[in-house]
């Protein structure tokens, strides 16, 4: 308990300014960025800080017309900017939709620099499902952006053959619910029909988990995923990082009772630009050497650590195990 409450103080009051911002950024020409909903929240931030740079932005998810009016916004606040943007259709809790996505992003690109797996729901109506039949929450933060990094690892390695020591990554935000509220062990297996038995038993994420605790459990997966991601993919080249943006003033809290509302603007309590600079420095900041690959970042930019439970989760294999079972869920779509 007493590491959880220290780790909520550090990280939601009183939080040092930033020590990489678009200041430290180098320029970004040629460089290829793909953001999922990159056009709102701390998506569209980030995208600011880097189209400022003259990166090339990718800014993927649901709605063509938000995307469309901030590329609009984009454009007119920085004319002089050399970057191209351009918006992907995908839906992370449709599975379906996914390497389309990445079909014409190929189409376009042979190489990325940074992925970006920004997207995310938090408690969405009980009972919502995805497009497969999952829960919609665990599919829309893990199997999607699971399968859509998965999808694009030939051209993320492409890049790092080509590109700087450290400096192609692929940027996992998580949540400080993970670290607080997770259940034990970071993420629960249960039984999975819809993929049959002929192999023998599959398995998915545990479903039935209230509320908050069942976001907290999706979270703890991205961190994991990340983790392993570093393990399997740094020889090549490769830095995963996760990251804790911060308790900020989003539209994750759209599908909260007023009540809730209420009180979650006394802990989410800073401006969503802020969890920008988490991000910036999880995908940019020089800090992060391959010595360092798997890390955890917490704001505003900040090497930190998660509680011991998601250490264990992570050493004695349950994220290798998430691994096999994103791999199984989503097999059908790749």
């Amino acid at each position: 308990m007493g590491q959880k409450l220290s780790s909520f103080w550090d990280q939601s009051f009183f939080i040092a300014p930033p020590t990489f911002t678009d200041k430290h950024l180098p320029d970004q020409t040629g460089k290829v960025h793909f953001i999922t909903g990159g056009y709102a929240g701390i998506g569209y931030h980030l995208a600011r800080l880097l189209y400022a740079k003259n990166a090339t932005l990718y800014l993927a998810g649901r709605s063509e017309s938000k995307a469309k009016a901030s590329i609009a916004q984009l454009k007119s606040d920085f004319p002089s900017s050399k970057g191209r943007l351009a918006f992907v259709y995908l839906d992370l809790a449709d599975l379906a939709t996914i390497k389309p996505a990445v079909k014409e992003f190929l189409s376009k690109e042979d190489t990325l620099d940074v992925l970006v797996n920004n997207a995310a729901i938090m408690v969405p109506p009980a009972g919502s499902l995805s497009g497969q039949g999952y829960d919609l929450q665990t599919a829309t933060n893990v199997y999607g952006p699971f399968l859509l990094t998965v999808l694009l690892r030939d051209a993320i390695i492409k890049a790092a053959k080509k590109a700087d020591t450290g400096s192609v990554r692929i940027v996992w935000a998580a949540s400080h619910a993970a670290d607080l509220f997770g259940p034990p062990g970071g993420v629960h297996f249960v039984p999975d029909p819809a993929q049959g038995s002929n192999e023998g038993q599959k398995l998915k994420i545990k479903e039935d988990f209230a509320g908050g605790p069942s976001y907290a459990q999706s979270k703890a997966a991205d961190i994991m995923l990340s983790a392993e991601c570093a393990r399997r993919w740094g020889e090549q080249g490769i830095i995963s990082t996760s990251l804790n943006p911060g308790n900020l003033r989003s539209e994750l809290v759209r599908d909260r009772t007023w009540f809730e509302k209420l009180v979650a603007r006394w802990i989410i309590n800073h401006p969503t630009k802020m969890g920008a600079w988490t991000e910036l420095f999880a995908g940019w900041s020089p800090e992060i050497t391959p010595q360092l690959n798997g890390c955890y970042i917490i704001p505003w930019g900040r090497i930190g650590e998660y509680n011991d439970g998601l250490k264990h989760a992570i050493t004695d294999g349950r994220a290798k195990q998430l691994w096999e079972v994103c791999e199984g869920i989503v097999q059908k779509y790749m």
